[in-house]
């Protein structure tokens, strides 16, 4: 089970998805670590059986138990987060000093590197549609000396593996 499964499985009207995946899985902006993490995160969070399986099964070639972990546990936890921080900004003001009241200890003790954890719960940010967490992330990262094209190739990572799923899903009902 493979990148190059996904990439094999995906019908002809998702070709452009087929190239994108295929380069940004040689990235030369993000590290081994860093790639992968995003990978997997994003694969979690598309909630597509086959590309978290096809993508995870390849990740655990690439990444720690500690960093694969740290990639699901970014996707989870940014799931949390993600639906009550776009809830407490659609709720206005009001709620902008309520306390948030949920543990989150996995953000300050992801178990590796702060910025590549930082990284990938920006790529589940960007899937699941929460711009307060996205720009607290990607802020985060820059102060931990990411560069601007480091997050955008992380942000490519997150639309390409969205897209996959979403065209192996069409291919699926059809």
């Amino acid at each position: 089970m493979s990148i190059d499964n996904l990439k094999n499985g995906l019908p002809e009207y998702a070709k452009d998805l087929k190239l994108n995946l295929g380069s940004l899985a040689r990235s030369t902006e993000l590290n081994e670590q860093q790639l992968w993490g995003a990978l997997l995160a994003a694969a979690a969070t598309t909630r597509n059986d086959t590309v978290l399986s096809e993508i995870a099964d390849e990740a655990r070639g690439h990444l720690s138990d500690e960093a694969f972990n740290a990639a699901l546990a970014a996707s989870s936890i940014m799931a949390m987060n993600n639906v009550s921080y776009r809830a407490k900004s659609w709720l206005g003001d009001d709620y902008a000093q309520v306390r948030m009241g949920l543990r989150m200890n996995v953000i300050g003790n992801p178990g590796v590197d702060q910025a590549d954890f930082e990284l990938w719960s920006t790529v589940v940010s960007v899937i699941n549609g929460c711009e307060h967490c996205t720009l607290a992330h990607e802020t985060k990262i820059r102060e931990e000396g990411l560069t601007k094209e480091q997050v955008w190739e992380a942000i490519k990572v997150a639309a390409t593996v969205q897209g996959v799923a979403q065209a192996i899903q069409i291919d699926a009902a059809l």
